[in-house]
């Protein structure tokens, strides 16, 4: 990608009107661009980092098993009567149609998910599977806060699943606490698997919860044996003893990346969601729900990843693997030669199959392209100018010193 021919949209300055250092950061940097409170567009750089994340979630997913499927965002008020949330869910955004109808922007969809599983379930041999979707969803949020943390409408995937017994939804939902934990390291982040209570669901739920210091949970924690809950359901102290370990505990603040719940008959029940057992007695099916945030998700890895300077973007999910640079100077045939060797190493890098962007802009200074790549937090930077000569520059994003290389020995600086 030649950056001459990339929209531009950083600032060089944080807008005012945004408290959270997410939104702050990734405006200025181009990658989000705010609508109204709550409701952010993805720009080219953030779609691109967005897409990385969906394409992590989407490959775990279809190894767990898991089958997608995109179900609509608007859904019929009698939905949400079945299963009382019409009244209940304070932030349900609720619309009239012209022929003076009613919906519901879907915030989750237990509604849409159990009609359409319904569809494929008659008797025990259809059980267990599971559906899975990454969609955009809508909650009334009284007060939206927090950037992409906490947002009006937001992408999350959400995965449904099915299940003759307790016993067998259990062991799927052990499955997803494994499947989660390699979600997150594939991102770049430690994640806490948390305890939290299970509502209306069960008597127990999991968070998964990356510590940062602007997280909006609390988190009762300890390093030694790995017991962590979330507040809610845990009034330990700073220090008090680890009821797993006797370990002194630590308090943190922490953001959610992603929940499951045994959800069990809560959703079957309303719509009559059943099935015949090898007996041939009729038997509810038992369901849980495993959710995971991928726009909160990209906040969460700005407010992680960051120096003063800029974004730090993990190669997992950064919009280009790699930022080349063309330091131009007055002398137009030194500059010939350094535009030569840039393709040199443009091209050479393309055939690799190494997402490269290059900043071949004529007209913007040295000190501008150095503060824009440190801005955007692309892995890996490198540079041609009249002082390398025939080599390239390499730094990698947060270090202190490059290196000199030739084109031949690059690939392990950038693969």
């Amino acid at each position: 990608m030649l950056q001459s021919q990339y929209p531009y949209f950083a600032r060089k300055e944080a807008p005012k009107d945004e408290e959270s250092y997410n939104a702050q950061i990734l405006i200025r940097a181009g990658f989000i661009e705010k609508i109204m409170a709550g409701v952010y567009a993805f720009l080219p750089l953030g779609l691109r980092v967005l897409r990385n994340i969906e394409r992590i979630v989407r490959e775990e997913m279809d190894a767990a098993g898991a089958h997608e499927v995109l179900l609509p965002v608007l859904s019929p008020k009698e939905n949400w009567q079945k299963t009382g949330r019409w009244e209940s869910l304070d932030v349900l955004f609720k619309l009239i149609s012209r022929e003076k109808k009613e919906y519901a922007l879907g915030p989750t969809h237990e509604e849409i998910i159990v009609p359409v599983g319904q569809k494929a379930i008659f008797s025990y041999r259809d059980l267990p599977f599971g559906l899975y979707q990454i969609q955009t969803k809508f909650r009334d949020e009284p007060r939206a806060k927090s950037g992409l943390l906490r947002g009006r409408e937001f992408l999350m995937k959400d995965l449904y699943s099915f299940h003759t017994s307790v016993e067998d939804l259990e062991v799927y939902y052990k499955n997803m606490l494994a499947v989660y934990k390699k979600i997150f390291s594939r991102l770049g982040l430690e994640a806490l698997q948390v305890e939290a209570s299970g509502g209306t669901f069960s008597k127990y739920s999991h968070e998964f919860q990356v510590l940062t210091p602007n997280g909006e949970d609390t988190i009762i924690h300890c390093s030694a044996c790995g017991f962590a809950q979330n507040r809610e359901i845990n009034t330990q102290q700073e220090g008090d003893a680890c009821p797993t370990c006797g370990t002194p505990v630590h308090i943190s603040a922490g953001s959610e990346v992603g929940n499951i719940f045994q959800l069990k008959t809560k959703y079957s029940t309303p719509f009559g969601l059943s099935y015949t057992d090898a007996q041939g007695v009729t038997q509810e099916v038992q369901m849980g729900c495993y959710g995971i945030g991928i726009s909160r998700l990209m906040g969460i890895l700005a407010e992680v990843y960051h120096d003063d300077k800029g974004l730090l973007w993990p190669k997992s999910v950064a919009p280009f693997h790699a930022h080349l640079l063309a330091l131009l100077g007055q002398d137009e045939e030194q500059n010939n030669a350094i535009r030569s060797q840039s393709m040199r190493v443009y091209e050479f890098l393309k055939s690799k199959g190494i997402e490269i962007i290059f900043d071949d802009r004529a007209n913007v200074s040295a000190g501008q392209k150095f503060a824009e790549s440190d801005l955007v937090g692309i892995p890996v930077r490198l540079v041609v100018s009249q002082k390398t000569g025939d080599k390239v520059e390499i730094k990698r994003r947060g270090d202190e010193k490059s290196v000199l290389v030739d084109l031949s020995d690059i690939m392990p600086y950038v693969s």
